[in-house]
């Protein structure tokens, strides 16, 4: 959209929050609420957006260092007037239309914005508003400001709540504090704001008084859906927003194709990426940076933190992905664990209470039960049996160990990396590695077999002569206490 700016107020501590965090950077549905205002304006295109931080603003401006915006600190919070006056020097010489949001309003939408900026240019004949704002109607209004309205239903002000008198305490419809000013307006009269009034501050909504005096136009964008526009001040508010937000990610999941069994029970991340046919159990938490590609089915249980699960593939119950690529067509689990750096290619099967860290395995391997993999490469067509563990480290350094093309590692064996193991080798079962196995060669390496015949009996009779002993022992005992010796 051109000739249009944002100012997102981001300075306020948020104190009914009780955290040391900044309070935009609480998450809902895993992201920061600052994250979600900026995404609402990227659909919009807003070219500069501009964030007004304070306390915290350390933390605020690296966890966004990214997304293109200017910051601009606030020193001192005197009010939403203040922390606009705050960003009139990032936005010097621009001419437009600005755009002032909160970053604490995490559910509003582009629609929303895109109402507003509808409702600002078209009046009844009254030609282009200065500032246009949304309402909101509340049954209790109890803490916002109210919106005052005059002849023909016009708006003559927004009255804060310690500020009103006690039939404007009556007025039930409310300021959400999410506006839009022509810039030049903006520009020539925010230096007029005073404090004359209950708190001392620089009240941002005392512009439309301003306004109304030069008989300029002020519009009300009323916005049916309350919960959308409304600020989260406190940790019961972030939850009841974040419950919001799941339903709308679960929702858009929903109609572009993919099937939730029990969304009351299903926990997905607005980041995420879900294909078409993919079939999600209850009790799965999707999140971060996560794509599921089509046709996948990810079963009761499952946690997939910033990873790739390619097309076709099941991820079987109560199995951890965390920040690995999972190719098509792969099996993964139940009870497996993909920890961080995990590269798996296709129709590659990874079992129960298998665990994997920083492997790259090539297509069809399949490590099936009760495995520790760490630090490995593993060629095609791998066989990885039970109870197998490459020995990567050695309290110092980690090592890798290279398992080529065909091989077959036989049931409860140990790699001690560095080791490598040649293309179509054959480790025998309970065997410890611990030289690199040439192409085609067979390892064995365990304790010779004894076998000592009748060793079973002779062990029984001994131990029944043991147990008679003791028997004989005890008895003696008790007959002298008895006997009070």
């Amino acid at each position: 959209m051109a000739n249009y700016a944002a100012i997102i107020l981001g300075a306020g501590k948020g104190t009914r929050m009780k955290s040391e965090v900044p309070k935009v950077l609480h998450e809902v549905a895993g992201t920061p609420m600052l994250g979600h205002v900026l995404g609402a304006l990227k659909e919009l295109k807003v070219k500069r957006t501009v964030v007004v931080v304070g306390h915290g603003s350390e933390s605020v401006r690296e966890g966004f260092a990214d997304s293109g915006v200017e910051f601009v600190e606030q020193t001192a919070q005197l009010g939403t007037g203040h922390a606009v006056m705050s960003a009139m020097g990032a936005l010097k010489g621009f001419k437009g239309k600005v755009l002032v949001l909160s970053g604490d309003v995490p559910l509003i939408t582009s629609a929303t914005l895109r109402g507003l900026l509808r409702v600002h240019k078209k009046g009844r004949g009254e030609g282009e508003a200065a500032l246009s704002f949304v309402s909101a109607i509340l049954h209790d209004a109890t803490g916002y400001g109210r919106v005052t309205r005059g002849a023909n239903n016009a708006i003559t002000s927004i009255v804060e709540q310690k500020d009103c008198t006690p039939v404007e305490r009556l007025i039930n419809e409310i300021n959400t504090g999410l506006y839009l000013f022509d810039s030049e307006f903006l520009f020539k009269n925010i230096k007029k704001l005073k404090t004359a009034n209950a708190q001392g501050e620089y009240y941002l909504p005392d512009l439309i008084g301003i306004a109304v005096a030069e008989g300029r136009p002020v519009r009300a964008l009323t916005h049916m859906d309350v919960l959308e526009v409304m600020g989260v001040n406190n940790r019961v508010e972030l939850a009841r927003a974040t419950a919001i937000m799941r339903i709308r990610i679960l929702k858009e999941l929903m109609l572009s194709g993919v099937t939730i069994i029990d969304p009351g029970a299903t926990y997905i991340d607005a980041s995420v990426r879900v294909g078409k046919d993919t079939v999600i159990s209850p009790g799965v938490h999707l999140k971060g940076s996560t794509v599921i590609g089509a046709g996948c089915v990810i079963e009761e249980g499952v946690k997939i933190v910033d990873s790739r699960i390619g097309d076709g593939s099941i991820v079987k119950s109560s199995s951890v992905v965390e920040a690995s690529r999972v190719g098509c067509y792969a099996r993964i689990g139940p009870f497996a664990h993909l920890r961080p750096g995990n590269s798996l290619s296709d129709d590659v099967r990874i079992g129960n209470f298998v665990e994997l860290k920083k492997c790259k395995v090539g297509r069809g391997s399949k490590a099936g039960h009760l495995s520790y993999l760490g630090d490995a490469v593993i060629g095609k067509d791998v066989n990885i049996g039970a109870g197998t563990i490459t020995c990567n480290y050695d309290g110092k350094n980690k090592f890798v160990t290279t398992i080529a093309d065909n091989v077959f590692v036989g049931s409860d064996s140990q790699l001690v990396a560095p080791v490598k193991v040649g293309k179509n080798a054959y480790v025998g079962s309970g065997t410890t590695v611990t030289k690199d196995v040439p192409a085609g060669a067979l390892v064995v390496a365990r304790v010779e077999q004894k076998i000592k015949k009748g060793w079973v009996a002779k062990k029984g009779r001994m131990a029944e002569s043991v147990k008679k002993s003791v028997r004989k022992s005890a008895s003696r005992s008790r007959k002298k206490i008895k006997r009070g010796k």
